[in-house]
């Protein structure tokens, strides 16, 4: 580390608040926060455990009757403001510049055309003096037949007011899919309004300027059509959505160690006209993960960032640390309150700089979103926010990329926890003949001895070593395994703790009739 990043670490470690807010959550490892249901029981240690759902860390109500009343009060004003911006077309920022120059050109060609029409009335004064005589012997009736005239010369020249000051009024406004005028009475208004003001503390005045803003970056930046755009990089390995958590909220990876490879490194942030790609490209995800949502009252309306940080390249490089600095910018400003909560995974010891190149660009109710975890506890504080069987397998979970083996309709995932030095065993029954088994197996905190089997019903017959006993630690991740039986008896996965420390074993498994897998 050089003494720059070295005195941008000393600022993130001491900020001006809350000094010790992200340190304190990385030494305990997140352990105090959403923590999963565990067994309280010591003498019920050994029955397997459905895994808890947590109950912990609550968004807030998007429900009208769950306001406060100084939040109903500035979401009405709030409302009230939009609804005459837009119906006032005030709601986009004004080219005054361009505007200006328009007027000044009209000018001239008006004051050239004056001139022109005195030139051609000098030279047909007598036609012009005739052309007065014969209009004024005119009968009244031609009086009545002007009127309608002038009133369509009125109606123009009101019609070019309205276009000079603006495009015309567009009262289809609106933000992923959600009407903003307010007097629609779409149902998702309130819940996207809510996110505006929450994320300016409940100021009306800066939600409103927040929003604006937003717009007219989405505008801008055609953020609307960029789902359509085929961007000529694929960051797929780099950034993508899989699965869902606890709560519903889609989950978002962010696996910045592919970028350890310099052809994609280069690709990403090579060059300025790479780094507006790469963001464009995040920004498309971001987009794809809003479409997941449910933006109403009641519905799932935030994502969930995971962002893994293992073997990725430090924030020393400066096309990286300039990116990452746009993008989380960007992010922040313009879709507020759309991540529930960030996990930082695979922790470093450069992180602390990092999060202090990142933290002027976060306000600090998204830094009390942040989670902590250093590499041994990864598998455990992802358990906190998701299931098992959501997790993909590189974390420790049971999710496999293209595998529908399991489904809800084969049950959940259950929990064993292992008292130190002691062992449990894992009996699954085989109830028919032919059938095959499958079953998903991991341990947290590894380093077990662990063993497969076939037990017969039949005392004469002799038991089939699926898997010889060995030493499992963490780098060999969850276990998957298949059996087909020839005769009535179970299979037995034994686990062995030697340790000091008790260990949370995570199994599920199946019975299938037919012999393919």
């Amino acid at each position: 580390m050089t003494v720059e990043e070295t005195q941008v670490v000393a600022e993130v470690v001491v900020p001006q608040e809350e000094p010790k807010k992200v340190v304190e959550e990385s030494k305990r490892d997140v352990q105090e926060d959403c923590q999963v249901k565990e067994v309280e029981d010591d003498d019920d240690d050994s029955k397997p455990k459905t895994v808890q759902k947590s109950s912990s860390y609550k968004e807030e109500s998007n429900f009208l009757s769950d306001l406060k009343e100084f939040e109903k009060k500035a979401l009405n004003e709030f409302k009230s403001k939009i609804e005459e911006a837009i119906l006032g077309n005030n709601l986009f920022k004004k080219e005054e510049p361009k505007k200006k120059e328009k007027e000044s050109e009209e000018k001239e060609k008006s004051v050239n055309k004056e001139e022109t029409q005195k030139e051609k009335q000098d030279i047909e004064g007598e036609e012009s003096e005739k052309q007065v005589q014969e209009e004024a012997e005119k009968n009244e009736g031609g009086d009545e037949k002007e009127k309608p005239m002038q009133e369509c010369e009125e109606e123009k020249k009101t019609e070019v007011a309205v276009e000079e000051n603006g495009e015309g009024i567009d009262k289809d406004v609106s933000i992923w899919g959600i009407p903003l005028l307010p007097s629609k009475g779409a149902e998702g208004t309130d819940v996207v309004l809510l996110k505006f003001l929450r994320a300016r503390e409940f100021k009306v005045n800066d939600a409103f300027e927040m929003l604006r803003k937003t717009l007219q970056w989405r505008k801008e930046s055609n953020i609307d059509s960029i789902l359509d755009d085929d961007l000529g990089v694929d960051l797929s390995s780099a950034f993508y959505m899989n699965g869902i958590d606890r709560e519903g909220h889609p989950v978002c990876y962010n696996n910045y160690g592919v970028f350890g490879n310099e052809e994609l490194y280069n690709k990403a942030f090579g060059t300025e006209e790479n780094r507006k790609q790469f963001l464009r490209w995040r920004f498309q995800l971001m987009e794809k993960g809003i479409r997941k949502l449910d933006l109403k009252p009641g519905g799932v309306t935030s994502l969930l960032q995971i962002s893994d940080l293992k073997n990725s390249p430090s924030p020393s490089k400066k096309d990286l640390r300039v990116a990452m600095k746009q993008a989380v910018g960007l992010l922040q400003d313009n879709y507020p309150e759309l991540v529930a909560r960030n996990i930082f995974i695979n922790v470093p010891f450069w992180y602390y700089a990092l999060n202090a190149l990142l933290s002027p660009f976060l306000t600090q109710r998204s830094k009390s979103k942040f989670v902590v975890a250093r590499p041994a506890k990864v598998t455990e504080t992802l358990l906190k926010y998701i299931p098992a069987e959501e997790i993909p397998v590189q974390y420790g979970g049971f999710k496999r990329e293209n595998d529908f083996e399991f489904s809800n309709e084969d049950g959940g995932v259950s929990e064993l926890v292992i008292k130190a030095g002691s062992s449990e065993t894992i009996e699954i029954p085989v109830v028919e003949v032919g059938a095959t088994l499958l079953w998903d197996l991991a341990v947290l905190g590894w380093e077990v001895n662990y063993k497969e089997e076939f037990v017969p019903s039949d005392d004469g017959s002799y038991t089939i070593i699926i898997s010889k006993g060995k030493k499992m630690s963490s780098s060999e991740g969850p276990i998957r395994n298949i059996f087909r039986n020839n005769e009535l008896g179970k299979v037995v996965l034994t686990i062995e703790n030697s340790s000091s420390k008790r260990k949370r074993i995570l199994y599920r498994y199946k019975t299938k009739k037919s012999a393919s897998i």
